[in-house]
């Protein structure tokens, strides 16, 4: 055993070579500047653990002198392939059964008029998510961890309280639409709370997939993605539907004043709260050293291309729903009366039973777009709870917290709303406007904290690009602030339900404005400047 004496004599080369390795180390997540907290602490609180994340092939290589880790890399599809994933499991946040409702009301109501739309505002939702996973890759941190750690405790508490609410609202929908397939598969011998209990086990399949590691759960989203492909492109063969009529809907944009709601609704489905969140959570899944801006460039370029790719999928998907009910109902007496509870049914008359009977198709479709979902919900709550409230909890033990949260109101809103399909229709016309009012508390924070230099360091967005997000996103908040306005002047009755509603509605505009003001970044300087000319003209 040497003495102190003897390692302090440590010769020159030995110490040179011993800070050389330190220097072309991977940094490790926790030495991250923008965590808070002693190493030592619980590798629990991360999105993944080091001995969870994906090994990225040439990412260990030896640091060889010269090479500029600034620079990056030429393209590589065998890199690509290890970096496809996160973009599908945050796709299905697209292909939910309220998207599908969406879509088969559009189709049927609109008929190929709103295809450009649906179109564009998978553009749009390509954009944020892709800022999503811009803030996740480049700062180590998810979107939830992030807003903690920058926003006061008392704003923190409340972004996470919003969060939840829209992550149980969008359960709901996905619980209810994987539980109406159940009861299609099953030809009505199991209820709708049989099917809401069976699709709560969902929760333990996703905790025994990821004792498998992350890229089997990702096998078997790819695998239900594939099944809504396959279920729905069956239809859309068997439909047959106009290809001059899809095309020109497509290609030239329609509105018309009876198909507002519709396209409201097509717009709304594509910002999911909780998504925004998952996204940023997702792309840690895979090795990246922060240090090095080439290999964190390189990251963000695979992610946009496989991220492209999913929602190309995506909008197949949608544009398949679509085109199938516009060809078999549009301008038909049950148009206005379509829903995920009788859509099937419809389906079935109208096509008939064939080989295959495609009111089966439609309950597997219907099926695989519930479970994929309710398993991404349940892992968005995991990321959301442990982010914001800093909780040093198993991850199964997350999910089981998180599943229960959602689970129990949700077999209570199907023993309430089974009665009749129109009781189910307004339920979810209620959850639609729940999740509404949440899309600016996921929104704005991204927006800023994206476009904050002391966050991202170089990977801010530029000014031309947070003006286009920012237009993006107060686009989308207009057209749901529109839905909101419009569903409230049609429910709201009595003057103590409209004075709570004006009350709620101050102290919602008043926290957006808050934190439109808090974040960095050019929006928040003109927003303060107008806000600090604003005082000046009242003082005078």
């Amino acid at each position: 055993m040497s003495s102190p004496q003897q390692q302090e004599n440590t010769s020159p080369d030995s110490k040179e070579e011993e800070s050389r390795h330190l220097l072309t180390a991977p940094l490790p997540q926790s030495t991250s500047p923008l965590i808070n907290g002693d190493a030592d602490d619980d590798e629990e609180e991360f999105a993944y653990g080091s001995g969870e994340k994906i090994h990225v092939v040439e990412f260990d290589s030896v640091p060889i002198d010269g090479v500029d880790y600034s620079t990056v890399p030429p393209f590589s599809w065998k890199k690509l392939w290890q970096f496809t994933g996160p973009g599908f499991l945050m796709s299905i946040a697209f292909l939910d059964p309220g998207n599908l409702e969406g879509d088969l009301q559009a189709g049927a109501i609109a008929g190929y008029s709103l295809l450009w739309l649906l179109l564009w505002a998978t553009v749009m939702g390509l954009m944020i998510q892709l800022l999503s996973a811009r803030i996740g890759v480049a700062t180590g941190r998810h979107l939830a961890e992030l807003c903690r750690e920058e926003y006061p405790r008392w704003a923190g508490l409340l972004l996470w309280f919003m969060a939840e609410v829209a992550l149980i609202g969008a359960d709901i929908q996905e619980v209810i639409g994987s539980a109406i397939a159940i009861k299609i598969l099953s030809r009505g011998v199991l209820p709708l709370w049989a099917g809401v209990l069976i699709t709560a086990s969902d929760c333990f399949l996703l905790l025994v997939l990821e004792n498998y590691g992350i890229r089997k759960l990702e096998a078997v989203f790819a695998v239900l993605i594939s099944t809504m492909a396959l279920s729905f492109a069956w239809m859309f063969g068997d439909a047959k539907p106009n290809g001059k009529e899809l095309l020109a809907g497509l290609l030239i944009p329609k509105l018309s004043s009876r198909t507002v709601r519709q396209a409201v609704g097509v717009v709304g489905c594509v910002i999911m709260p909780h998504n925004v969140f998952l996204h940023s959570a997702l792309v840690q899944s895979r090795e990246i050293d922060l240090k090095k801006k080439g290999q964190v460039q390189e990251a963000l370029n695979y992610y946009s291309i496989e991220s492209s790719f999913a929602l190309l999928i995506s909008f197949m998907i949608n544009l398949f729903v679509t085109t199938v009910f516009a060809k078999g109902f549009y301008g038909s007496e049950q148009a206005g009366s379509l829903g995920l509870v009788n859509a099937g049914q419809f389906l079935q008359d109208k096509y008939g039973g064939g080989l295959f009977p495609i009111l089966y198709i439609w309950g597997i479709g219907l099926l695989a777009a519930g479970q994929s979902s309710t398993i991404t919900g349940t892992y968005a709550g995991q990321f959301i709870m442990g982010g914001f409230l800093d909780l040093r909890l198993k991850k199964w033990l997350r999910a089981l917290i998180t599943r229960s949260c959602a689970i129990v109101p949700t077999i209570i809103v199907a023993l309430i709303f089974n009665r009749s399909e129109s009781s189910l229709d307004v339920l979810n016309e209620w959850l639609n406007v729940l999740q509404s009012i949440q899309i600016p508390f996921a929104l704005i924070p991204l927006l800023t904290l994206v476009s904050k230099e002391d966050i991202m360091g170089t990977f801010k967005i530029g000014p031309t690009l947070e003006r286009v997000a920012w237009t993006i996103a107060v686009l989308v908040m207009v057209i749901n602030g529109y839905l909101l306005l419009d569903f409230f002047v049609s429910e709201v009755n009595g003057p103590l339900f409209a004075f709570l509603v004006c009350a709620g509605t101050a102290g919602y505009i008043a926290f957006i404005l808050y934190l439109i003001s808090h974040g960095g970044g050019n929006v928040a300087n003109w927003f303060n400047l107008l806000r600090t000319k604003g005082y000046s003209y009242a003082g005078q």
